[in-house]
């Protein structure tokens, strides 16, 4: 009896405490902050007070921020004053020494799947002198049929012999992804914008 009462009473503080696992329904959704301006932080873009001959380290302390937070360079044009990278796979709890998102959910959902960022940068000339450095980060979810490297349903036991043998290799390079936009990263612009202005 008092083990009964023991598990009944462990399931009820359970029950109690999980609480509801599903999200919010379509025809009510939570209410979302309205964009940008619910971030507070640096104004993108940032003005860098810095005479009209400076441009070149503006523009080169702009390519080491992005290969100190782990971008690769894709398109650097200097006369243009843009600059494009490479996606990079963004780190989640298990790479907590490599520079990514700073919000500890953000890390999560980036734990449990595949999310990536593309930095484009921007810098113009400012009218009083100085220069605007504009940052844009685009967030983007990976959408698999399946996981990678899913063995359910993978194994087939056959119980008639073949002659004919047919191996597959299994490359887990070999897979066609797609990628979901999933708008901008202002946590990630805040940071970055941050590091560029640190330096001046």
């Amino acid at each position: 009896m008092r083990r009964t009462l023991w598990t009944a009473w462990t399931g009820l503080a359970l029950g109690l405490l999980s609480g509801c696992a599903t999200g919010p329904l379509l025809d009510n959704p939570l209410p979302l902050p309205p964009g940008p301006t619910a971030i507070e932080g640096e104004a993108n873009p940032v003005f860098v007070p810095q005479g009209p001959m400076s441009y070149r380290n503006v523009y080169e302390h702009a390519l080491n921020v992005l290969a100190d937070f782990g971008f690769e360079i894709l398109e650097a044009n200097a006369w243009e004053g843009r600059i494009e990278t490479m996606p990079r796979i963004a780190p989640g709890f298990l790479q907590f020494l490599k520079p990514g998102n700073p919000d500890s959910y953000e890390r999560l959902l980036s734990t449990l799947q595949t999310y990536r960022h593309r930095v484009s940068i921007l810098i113009q000339p400012a009218q009083t002198g100085g220069f605007f450095i504009h940052v844009t980060v685009l967030k983007e979810l990976e959408d698999l049929p399946r996981p990678v490297r899913a063995t359910a349903g993978a194994a087939i036991f056959r119980t008639d012999n073949n002659v004919e043998r047919q191996f597959t290799v299994i490359d887990p390079t070999v897979f066609e992804s797609n990628w979901i936009p999933k708008g901008r990263d202002f946590q990630v612009e805040q940071v970055l914008l941050g590091k560029l202005k640190c330096g001046f």
